[in-house]
């Protein structure tokens, strides 16, 4: 939409010699043919334009330069997106007279045509602020050039011109009401704020002004005083006439009244300096208490202080959440629409509205042909010659305060040819917005939040909750009817049968959800199912999206023609598993029994029939017949708990005789049609042959719940008894099956609580099966049910050596360990390690024992030697694992235990363990293990014997052998002249052994004359040195190298003097202010020669270093040393000579 410029000579409109007044405005007659209307743009085109926003070019004012165009991409909404429709009404206002449009457009007028004159206009200059007071009777203007002015809105009469209320030079850049009427502020381009009270005394009006704050400690460019709506006029805050100001660098909050006062100072941080400071007032309740918030920001982040008064009459202001936007904010003078409803305008010149609790944008809508006007020129100050700062200056780039406005609800945006407003809108048009674009799911979604009440930014629904909800609900069955008529009307005729599926597929679950949501099944199945179930494909679609319903709970309820074409249509298309589905969780009302029960037969359908039988005919016994297996198992255990099979609960008037009966059906000695070769008990006999474990998990579940039922427990009894007539006298059944009988009743016999009884010697008679020495079939099977049997307490049912002695027997190593632990004769436990083939973390039980607390002195030194004793056994186990032993438990015992391997001849065992132990010290290389050098030897020897190939590796890492002693050992089994030995691995031990030999020769006479070399090269430095100190020195002139004077007259000073070797006199504190000494920890202090090193300096620094290091590099007696004399003046005598004090070697090297 694009609105050309006005030209007076196209309009032909006249010049106007008397500006209309107001009333003449107001009462003048509309136009027939062009009425003013508010027209909508977002209904205009519902193709091309989003319903979000309405797209248009970006025209900017000549005040703050192009922008960039910014289009919407419109977004496809999914049923899991939330959607909020379209929030905001844009409409244009039109019907103006042309003059007055013409007028309005013009920047460099006043506004003359309706209030003032034209001479009044160019002494003021442009109007740069407006503020009409709350009843709409006075009129305050502010102008470019720093006037303000008063009208009476009845009459149009000039009441008060304010040419004296801030400095001159400035323009007025905001002049506002209060809640008083005879109040109000303004704050000038200079960044001052003034107080405005007018009076009227003897007739006379008169306006007295009162600096609020100074430009001069920070420019204000916005304020904003709390104004109070006439139901909140008592509210306890208002007495104080807040009054919120915003300036470069902070917030603050002052109140009038009764005096000035600071209520709270709050910085921006770091911010973008180009970034408008905004404020807005709003009363929005806070835990059922309304208070005002003020928002303000500069930025793009919205911060809320929350201003109340508590019981005792104190004030506080609390800093809310803040709100984060991902753009530059220029307008929060829009702000509250309502309490929880917030809009933006950005830099971008888009509106977005937002939620203010979950902090969620709503809509953007672009607002770019608005051509918004800014007030970048009243912040420049340009009609008064732009005497501002730059900072104001720079702000005032995106400033609109003036141009921006909102009351009551509806926000007016002031453009360049035409004024716009934006208003919230109501529920029912947000829903029919969506339905013109024909998105029903979008309307469907936006509706069904209205209905629930999380919809945000709600606007025309009243009355009570319910009457809410019946309203909406009413509006989505009219949309429903739409939806169907429209998916049956645009449904492809022709193409594959797979897109007419997609068609439904994408629009018939919608339908079904929301009736279902709605409550509505009747008008589900009675009126959309009618219309849908002309098409064939759509009647299928339909009847597959029920089932998801069905197993959710959603729909417990059918009708019987839709049940009908429901199992039909399941059953053609094969679909048994949701038909299953579908019955067990249906009421069994609206079930055609007969066919279900027929079905469920011919499909083995045993969920569904156990279904059918309990709920339609209250029969818990014939399914017990036909099913069995794992679903017997879980319907006998949900029958005696009282839980209803698949799902739900058994009635409780039902649940004591469904008991009985699945009791009585379990004990029967026959089956109804039994036959003569029939055992007894068949079903208890079934459920046992097929799984144990489970049928017996299951009597324990129900001796848990039924422990006060005494029939009940009878019936367990019973079974308990039947149980062992038939498994022990009986050679069916195998060793896990019979244990697993006895572990469940030794269980049972160990709590406290216990009502069973068992004879104990059936016990008996199960110990002697498992331990039977002359059946050696599954061995581990009959010793881990008899252990398992232990463990829950059978062994007090066990004479306990009688037990030992046939677990010995049997080799039940596993049964002998867990009674020697109960007795705690751990030692004995190794001995079953050892013999158990099967298990070999004897190892890991050594090592924790010796190592854990929890085991008396005693009890380890008993494994301690047991171990020790089966070292040999240990070796040939695992000599890694061994080694690990001997280092960390027997680092003392290593040279006995070598020699026990010795004699016992198992030489490959002490090599093995020899291998280990020196590998475990390489690794570790703890202190723990010190391996003395004949063991060394040893290990050498015993290479040589059994692993020839590791012996050069080994006299490669390892140095702690006696060189004259390995050579010995090897050529014990290796003759070195030997030419045999020349070839292959033996060559290489040969050269090894040889070059050994030649590097200790060399090594041995290396160390001999270097120590000689050294004792004579000390001999010689020392001797030199004493010759050096002792010898006396003679300065080469007779003044300080430094300050030039000499020695001899400078008798009033005590300062030592310093001689160098070199010739060179200096005073003591001439050199400590060149910075030619240091101390060092054994000598007092350190001097250098100043004009040596400076002359070194200049011919080069390396020259220094190297003559150093080449000193240090040849010889000690090479080092040349200074001497240093300090001499001391004699007080008394100054014609004497100098006197030779002390001598100091001076640790300089030159």
């Amino acid at each position: 939409m694009e609105i050309d410029t006005i030209d007076d000579k196209e309009f032909d409109i006249p010049q106007v010699d008397t500006p209309p007044t107001l009333e003449s405005i107001l009462n003048e007659p509309e136009d027939e043919e062009e009425p003013f209307i508010l027209e909508d743009t977002c209904l205009l085109n519902t193709e091309n334009i989003d319903a979000h926003s309405c797209e248009t070019s970006s025209l900017a004012s000549s005040d703050s330069g192009d922008r960039t165009h910014l289009k919407r991409k419109r977004k496809t909404v999914e049923l899991s997106t939330t959607v909020h429709g379209s929030v905001l009404r844009h409409s244009i206002l039109k019907g103006i007279s042309a003059q007055i449009v013409s007028a309005a457009v013009n920047l460099n007028q006043a506004l003359r045509l309706c209030l003032g004159s034209t001479a009044t206009g160019a002494e003021y200059g442009a109007v740069s602020a407006l503020s009409i007071n709350h009843d709409c009777t006075r009129l305050l203007c502010g102008f470019a050039k720093g006037h303000i002015t008063m009208w009476d809105l009845a009459n149009g009469k000039l009441l008060r011109t304010i040419t004296d209320a801030h400095p001159p030079g400035t323009a007025i850049l905001h002049v506002k009401f209060t809640d008083d009427p005879t109040l109000a502020v303004c704050n000038d381009s200079g960044g001052s704020v003034f107080e405005l009270a007018f009076r009227r005394l003897m007739g006379m009006r008169t306006c007295e002004s009162r600096c609020l704050f100074s430009g001069s400690k920070g420019e204000v460019c916005n304020v904003e005083p709390l104004l109070t709506a006439p139901d909140l006029k008592d509210h306890p805050i208002t007495q104080y006439s807040l009054l919120a100001m915003a300036s470069l660098t902070k917030i603050l909050v002052i109140g009038l009244k009764p005096s000035l006062k600071v209520w709270m100072t709050f910085p921006y941080g770091k911010t973008d300096p180009t970034s408008v400071p905004q404020l807005a007032w709003q009363f929005v309740p806070v835990q059922k208490v309304v208070n005002p918030v003020l928002a303000f920001c500069r930025g793009d982040t919205v911060h809320f202080l929350l201003v109340k008064k508590d019981e005792t009459g104190t004030i506080h202001v609390i800093k809310q959440r803040q709100l984060q936007l991902n753009c530059d904010i220029i307008s929060l003078n829009v702000s509250w629409i309502n309490s929880r409803t917030l809009v933006v305008m950005d830099s971008g010149e888009k509106l977005r509205v937002v939620d203010r609790p979950s902090q969620e944008e709503l809509e953007s809508l672009d607002v770019a042909e608005v051509q918004l006007v800014y007030n970048s020129s009243h912040f420049k100050s340009l009609a008064t010659g732009g005497n501002v700062s730059q900072a104001l200056a720079l702000v005032g780039e995106k400033a609109c305060y003036q141009s921006v406005c909102s009351y009551t609800g509806q926000m007016v945006l002031l453009g360049t040819k035409s004024a716009h407003i934006l208003t919230l809108r109501n529920w029912r048009e947000r829903v029919d917005c969506l339905l013109k674009q024909e998105r029903f799911v979008e309307a469907l979604s936006l509706a069904w939040s209205f209905h629930e009440g999380t919809a945000k930014a709600v606007l025309g629904l009243f009355g009570d909750p319910a009457k809410r909800k019946g309203v909406v609900a009413d509006k989505m069955i009219e949309i429903l009817f739409q939806y169907v008529e429209r998916s049956v009307k645009k449904c492809p005729e022709h193409g594959k049968i797979q897109v007419m599926e997609q068609h439904f597929q994408d629009m018939v679950p919608v339908m079904v959800d929301y009736c279902l949501q709605l409550q509505r099944t009747d008008l589900l199945f009675n009126q959309l199912y009618t219309r849908l179930v002309e098409n064939c494909v759509a009647r299928g679609v339909f009847l597959e999206s029920l089932e998801p319903y069905i197993v959710s709970e959603r729909l417990g309820c059918v009708t019987a023609p839709v049940m009908r074409d429901l199992l039909t249509h399941l059953q053609d298309n094969n679909m048994m598993d949701s038909v299953e589905n579908c019955l067990i969780h249906l009421d069994i009302t609206s079930l055609d029994i007969q066919q279900v029960v027929q079905m469920c037969w011919d499909n083995q359908l045993y969920d569904a029939m156990i279904y059918v039988f309990n709920r339609g005919m209250n029969d818990y016994i014939t399914p017990m017949e036909v099913v069995m297996g794992n679903k017997l198992l879980v319907y006998i255990s949900c029958s005696l708990a009282g839980r209803a099979y698949p799902l739900g609960d058994i009635p409780e008037d039902l649940v004591s005789q469904v008991k009985n009966q699945v009791f009585e059906f379990l004990i029967r000695l026959h089956s109804a049609e039994a036959g003569q070769e029939e055992e007894l008990y068949p079903y208890i006999r079934t459920l046992v042959h097929f799984d144990t474990p489970e049928f017996l998990n299951v009597l324990a579940l129900t001796l848990e719940d039924f422990k006060n039922d005494k029939q009940a427990l009878e019936y367990q009894q019973r079974i308990v008894d039947i149980l062992l007539k038939v498994m022990v006298e009986n050679s069916d059944f195998t060793p896990s099956q019979v244990g697993c009988l006895f572990t469940f009743l030794a269980r049972q016999l160990a709590k406290p609580d216990n009502t069973l009884f068992v004879n104990r010697k059936l016990f008996d008679q199960v110990l002697e099966f498992l331990c039977s020495p002359d059946d050696d079939t599954r061995h581990t099977e009959r010793q881990q049910v008899l252990l398992e049997l232990l463990q829950v307490g059978g062994v007090i049912q066990f004479d306990e050596g009688r037990l030992l002695g046939l677990a010995e027997k049997a080799e039940f190593y596993q049964i002998c360990e867990f009674l020697y632990e109960q007795n705690h004769l751990y030692d004995k436990i190794l001995d079953c390690y050892l013999r158990d083939p099967l298990r070999k973390v004897i190892f890991n039980y050594i090592h924790n024992l010796l190592s854990m607390p929890g085991y008396s002195s005693e009890e380890k030194h008993c494994v301690w030697e047991k171990a020790l004793l089966h070292i040999a056994e240990l070796v040939t186990l695992d000599p890694a694992k061994s080694a690990d032993l001997v280092a960390m438990h027997f680092p003392e015992e290593v040279r006995p235990i070598i020699t026990r391997l010795q004699v016992s001849r198992h030489g490959p065992l002490v090599c093995s363990s020899l291998v280990a132990l020196f590998l475990w010290q390489q690794v570790t290389n703890l202190p723990l293990l010190r391996l003395s050098p004949d063991l060394h030897e040893l290990h050498i020897g015993l290479l040589c014997r059994f692993t020839p190939r590791q012996l050069t590796d080994f006299l490669k890492a390892s140095q702690d052998y006696r060189l004259e002693e390995a050579v010995q050992v090897t050529s014990l089994h290796y003759s070195i002249a030997d030419p045999v030995y020349g070839k292959g691995k033996l060559a290489e031990i040969q050269g090894l052994i040889l070059g050994m030999l030649e590097t200790f020769n060399y090594e041995q006479t290396l160390l001999e004359t270097t120590t000689s070399l050294l004792n004579h090269d000390l001999h010689w430095s020392l001797s030199h040195l004493r010759a050096a100190v002792s010898r006396g020195l003679h300065p080469r002139q007779d003044h300080c190298n430094i300050c030039l004077q000499q020695y001899r007259r400078r008798q009033d000073s005590p300062d030592d003097i310093i001689i160098f070797s070199c010739g060179h006199l200096y005073h003591c504190q001439c050199l400590q202010r060149k910075g030619s000494g240091h101390a060092e920890p054994r000598l007092l202090q350190v001097w250098s020669c100043y004009k040596c090193i400076s002359s070194q300096r200049g011919r080069g620094g390396d020259r220094v270093t190297t003559e150093t290091g080449r000193g240090r590099s040849t010889s000690l007696a090479q080092v040349k040393t200074h001497i240093s004399l300090r001499l001391h003046r004699a007080t008394k005598n100054s014609k004497t000579n100098p006197i030779l004090v002390k001598s100091e070697v001076l640790h300089t090297i030159n």
